[in-house]
């Protein structure tokens, strides 16, 4: 179920705000990465407000805030040493025509391709590249023409400072740092740190007269304005130079896009990347006609104006006015900004790109190689080199992934004492079964003694014709020599299709990892084992534990391990206690998260209701004042038995006496039942009535005085649901329509509209 959309004026009213906190964020970083790249300072402030009102009116993603990005400034200084700034711009207008055909062509999901190692190295290497630039600056010296020749000079520069400069880029640092500890919910946090440190700075340099270098600007923001100039230089080099800003351009963008798309509010609409890539493109190509920078969608700024309350795209055209107004109207004002300032923030906007957080997430996919070599990579060759570079790993990675294979044989046990059972063994595949694995896995295959009962458990993401005939040949031989061969296969049923001959049966998730089905549907038996007796239920229930033991304990071992010692459950579970009904499933839970009671019918015993039964209120006494647990979910079913036995006034269970009494309680769903008239909807009568029968309990909860005081306070949620079995779907209670409502599809946000409260 989808939230409430806001109000018009109400949205305005927040987007208005949060344009403004993400305006002082974009000032201080668009002058100090057009300083960084060698443009024309006035160039930051173009590409700001171009990328707030061109690409946020005609952007895909509503909360992404576009402009100067600073993992484009490796490139775009590289491009002004090469061609020229008249020519850059040409490249930038070109790159975003490009993008506008990309976007078009709907391949925007493609760019997400590159993995993110590449990507947050690219990034991590830009901010090296930034940091020694600008330490330069801040030193009072200039940044060198590589990131090389910065280390080797920076000794040298650190040696002899200037002093005013290193002053004011100490006293940017230090407020920044300052202002990042404050407390997030105090009022100062909602100015950003990077304005009040380049305005502290600024009066610094003003109040002590201080010589240091300052902001350049012209009389008007397009008084220096000139048509782009073609680029001089190779074709190849040209072609490279405008493919390069558009796709470091575009994948920064749109992974920007994704991560903002994920943290989005309720009520915020999805981003449409195909359609944010053909508003960045519009961006660019803007940008680069007036004589701005290139732009992409900034974290920072999209940050900023999601914690801002921002919920459209106004915010982000907002804040693009507010730039252009600035920049026309205080430009005096710009230009009493030290140089040293902005170069400082930059500095520590480069540490931040070099987040080693990164690393450890990448660690865990043995991703991080990539991410070494491309950061390496724009160090020392270049951005574009170092890129290509991180992508070269990754192909190296994933063909290594590919050829990746374990064989091992687990265990070889001998049979009991007491009967002549053959010898067993448990034999382990995992990986890519390719040809290039035959040779190991034949080597432990006939290792295996004849005649064993082999279990070989095939945990395999692929395998080629070469490794199924190794591995049927294989079981042809044992199983004529008297041996057994059970295959599990626990992703894809590979060797079955082959088997069978069908190919182009849909790949399902075989015997094995079908753990929760019944029991009688495992496996396709023999015919042998058909013809046998019948088993008792007792035998097939000690061996649906031996299957447990053998299959499912290794794997929740240490999770049970740390469950030993108490349980912590997030939510009590009520729920009916019909054999089809398996909470654990329908909730997606593990072990120790529901704490469950079931009962015929999921009835909850009213307060002081003629018939005593304490055994609910126990439970949820225990829950809630023991346990701790938040959450009560009553859970219904269609084609309850309970339900139906009531309907039919009790007469088919008359002879049952505990059944009977017990029933008594479920009397109010009835009730409610006969009194309600029925919604319009062709819902059978039972059906109606397992759905009320839901709602009913959840009032029978409120009449217990503690309990109702505790949901009244907003200690305790209360939730309904009702599982439909021949569809196995699960539907919702919504108190503010008054019925079942299907589950949605995404994330349902904290205080959702399904719960039960009071009032």
């Amino acid at each position: 179920m989808t939230s409430k959309p806001l109000s018009v004026p109400s949205s305005f009213r927040r987007d208005l705000l949060a344009s403004f906190v993400v305006f002082l964020v974009a000032i201080p970083l668009s002058l100090g990465i057009a300083v960084a790249a060698g443009a024309p300072v006035e160039a930051g402030l173009i590409a700001a407000a171009v990328g707030g009102i061109v690409a946020g009116t005609l952007g895909g993603s509503p909360l992404q805030v576009s402009g100067p990005a600073a993992g484009l400034t490796v490139i775009v200084a590289e491009l002004v040493q090469t061609y020229g700034w008249r020519a850059t711009c040409t490249i930038t207008l070109l790159g975003g025509l490009l993008q506008i055909v990309l976007g078009a062509c709907r391949v925007a999901r493609a760019a997400l391709a590159v993995s993110p190692a590449v990507v947050h190295g690219m990034l991590a290497g830009a901010g090296v590249v930034i940091v020694l630039a600008q330490a330069h600056v801040v030193l009072g010296g200039g940044p060198q023409e590589s990131a090389l020749a910065n280390l080797r000079e920076l000794p040298g520069q650190l040696a002899h400072p200037h002093p005013a400069p290193a002053l004011l880029g100490g006293l940017t640092v230090l407020v920044l740092l300052a202002w990042s500890r404050l407390p997030r919910d105090g009022r100062l946090r909602l100015v950003p740190g990077p304005l009040p440190a380049v305005v502290l700075a600024t009066l610094a340099a003003w109040s002590l007269g201080s010589d240091a270098r300052r902001v350049d600007l012209p009389d008007t923001l397009l008084g220096g304005w000139s048509a782009p100039v073609a680029p001089h230089g190779s074709l190849p080099g040209v072609v490279g130079a405008v493919v390069s800003v558009a796709l470091v351009a575009a994948v920064e963008s749109l992974l920007c896009g994704v991560a903002i798309d994920r943290a989005r509010p309720a009520g915020v609409p999805r981003a449409d990347l195909d359609r944010d890539l053909v508003g960045q493109g519009a961006g660019n190509a803007v940008s680069g006609l007036l004589g701005g920078l290139p732009i992409a969608g900034v974290i920072v700024r999209s940050t900023a104006n999601l914690e801002a309350g921002a919920r459209s795209r106004w915010s982000a055209v907002l804040h693009g006015v507010w730039v252009l107004v600035l920049a026309l109207a205080c430009g005096p004002l710009i230009e009493q900004v030290p140089v040293a300032a902005l170069a400082a923030l930059l500095i520590v906007l480069g540490v931040r790109l070099t987040d080693l957080g990164q690393v450890r997430d990448l660690r865990h996919h043995r991703e991080a190689p990539a991410y070494y070599a491309t950061l390496a990579g724009v160090v020392l060759l270049g951005l574009g080199e170092g890129v290509l570079l991180g992508i070269g790993i990754m192909a190296v990675l994933a063909l290594r992934r590919l050829t990746r294979l374990s064989v091992r044989a687990e265990r070889l046990v001998p049979a009991p004492d007491d009967g002549p059972a053959p010898l067993r063994a448990h034999v382990v595949v995992e990986g890519t079964l390719t040809f290039l694995g035959v040779p190991r896995l034949t080597r432990v295959l006939q290792d295996v003694p004849p005649g064993a009962h082999v279990d070989l458990d095939l945990d395999v993401d692929f395998m080629d014709h070469a490794a199924f005939d190794a591995v049927h040949r294989w079981r042809l031989a044992h199983e004529r020599q008297g041996g057994r061969v059970d295959i599990d296969e626990v992703h894809e049923a590979w060797y079955e299709r082959a088997v069978t001959g069908d190919m182009s049966a849909p790949r399902k998730p075989p015997s094995s990892s079908r753990w929760w089905a019944p029991w009688a549907n495992r496996r396709r038996r023999p015919q042998a084992e058909l013809d046998a007796p019948e088993v008792s239920p007792a035998t097939v229930l000690l061996n649906g534990v031996r299957e447990y033991h053998g299959r499912t304990a290794r794997l929740v071992r240490p999770i049970m391990a740390e469950l030993a010692m108490a349980q912590k459950p997030e939510h009590l579970f009520i729920t009916c206690v019909d054999s089809r009904i398996v909470p654990n499933i329908i909730t997606a839970s593990g072990p120790g998260d529901l704490f469950i009671n079931r009962n015929v019918g999921a009835l909850v015993p009213r307060h002081g209701s003629r018939t005593p039964d304490d055994s609910v209120a126990a439970t949820v006494e225990y829950a809630t004042n023991v346990l701790d647990i938040r959450t009560i979910t009553v859970c219904g079913h269609s084609n309850c038995g309970a339900m139906a036995a009531l309907l039919a006034g009790g007469t088919e269970v008359e002879h049952l006496t505990g059944l009977s009494r017990w029933l008594k309680h479920g009397n109010h769903s009835l009730a409610r039942f006969l009194a309600e008239e029925p919604s319009g909807t062709d819902e059978p009568p039972l059906t109606r009535l397992c759905k009320i029968n839901v709602m009913q309990q959840l009032d029978n909860l409120l009449t217990y005085p503690w309990l109702r005081a505790r949901v009244e306070a907003g200690e305790i949620e209360l939730v309904g649901l009702y599982l439909d079995l021949q569809s196995a779907k699960v539907e919702m209670f919504d108190r503010a329509r008054g019925a079942f409502v299907p589950v949605p599809d995404e994330p349902v946000p904290d205080a959702a509209p399904h719960s039960w409260t009071i009032g």
